[in-house]
């Protein structure tokens, strides 16, 4: 039986999205056969004209996601299930990219839930494209939200029941968030007791399925220097502390809460010095993503864990700034692809 296609959805058309694909496709050949892209196919020939050279990268629209079976090596096999009207410049936030790219992760992500295809793996998106695009676009602020949208109606449940988190992951670090894309205001109000459990619970299951083995978990402080016995304020001890309670008492491997700035570095896995832990829980989107990224966004991978499909995708945005010049790099990119197919089984 022929193995099920990996998904690739194109980004947004003004960044780096198409490029890296297209790179991908003429650099690793191997580890592309059976992807697929979602996307514009005028987008990915203007991608592979980009960076065809030493070798010619062409590009196959597909009718459906079994003519891949077809597709020779280093051509980009692409399913046309977006609009573009007209061709969107580089670096420029769009209302047409941004309805484009939303067009892309939702017929993807329809298609995975369906059993079509094993998983998907999004290239990256503007925020304030899907802004401009409006109507139902403008809704979600990024992938996470609209997937976890699309995950509750093939479920039939609210949106609520179907809690999802953040891990950014590398061969060094994992962190998974207790909130993703908020201010930081509110991302201090989302510490509360069922959130940091919830996390807790969902890193432990997602972890477990790809160690094989219980996950140990250590759990980031809000404050500096974890409170410091409520010093510096109470979080820790009136909410962090009890989930984590609450969560060895479930028998799972947690501790904490630990001083956040040092908590990673303990966690960090090298071959010089394995670390005290397979992944950190942190309270908030930057304060567990810049430890990851500091480390190199090149083998950087997000992965949303909580769905009921594989979703993971490039440890970095649009990259606007360099947007076709042909400068970008795809290892973060063939890392999230290699991450997908391991998640899928």
């Amino acid at each position: 039986m022929k193995r099920k296609p990996l998904l690739i959805t194109m980004g947004d058309a003004a960044g780096i999205g198409p490029e890296i694909i297209a790179k991908a496709f003429r650099d690793a050949p191997a580890e592309m056969a059976g992807c697929v892209v979602v996307g514009d196919v005028a987008t990915l020939r203007r991608a592979a004209a980009l960076v065809a050279a030493p070798l010619a990268l062409p590009v196959a629209q597909l009718q459906a996601l079994a003519d891949v079976s077809s597709v020779p090596p280093r051509c980009i096999a692409v399913l046309q299930k977006c609009e573009l009207t007209a061709s969107v410049p580089y670096g420029l936030v769009s209302d047409l990219a941004g309805k484009a790219a939303a067009d892309c992760i939702v017929w993807a992500a329809r298609a995975v839930l369906a059993g079509e295809a094993v998983g998907m793996v999004t290239a990256p998106i503007h925020k304030e494209a899907l802004a401009a695009a409006g109507g139902w676009v403008a809704g979600f602020p990024g992938h996470t939200e609209m997937l976890q949208a699309e995950a509750a109606a093939f479920l039939g449940k609210p949106v609520s029941e179907v809690p999802v988190r953040m891990m950014l992951a590398n061969d060094e670090l994992k962190t998974v968030l207790v909130s993703i894309h908020m201010s930081l205001k509110r991302a201090i109000e989302a510490v509360t007791f069922d959130n940091v459990l919830q996390t807790l619970r969902i890193t432990h299951s997602a972890v477990s399925a790809s160690l094989g083995r219980p996950p140990r978990i250590a759990v980031a402080g809000l404050n500096p220097h974890a409170g410091e016995g409520g010093l510096f304020g109470s979080e820790e001890q009136t909410i962090i502390a009890p989930a984590i309670a609450a969560a060895k008492a479930e028998g799972l491997d947690v501790c904490g809460p630990f001083a956040p700035d040092t908590v990673f570095m303990r966690a960090r896995n090298t071959p010089a010095k394995p670390g005290e832990f397979d992944v950190v829980v942190a309270m908030y989107h930057d304060q567990g993503l810049i430890p990851v990224k500091y480390l190199g966004v090149e083998q950087g991978v997000n992965v949303t864990l909580g769905l009921p499909l594989v979703r993971t995708s490039p440890d970095h945005g649009t990259a606007f700034d360099i947007a076709g010049t042909g400068q970008a790099d795809a290892s973060s990119l063939l890392a999230a692809i290699r991450m997908a197919r391991q998640l899928a089984g």
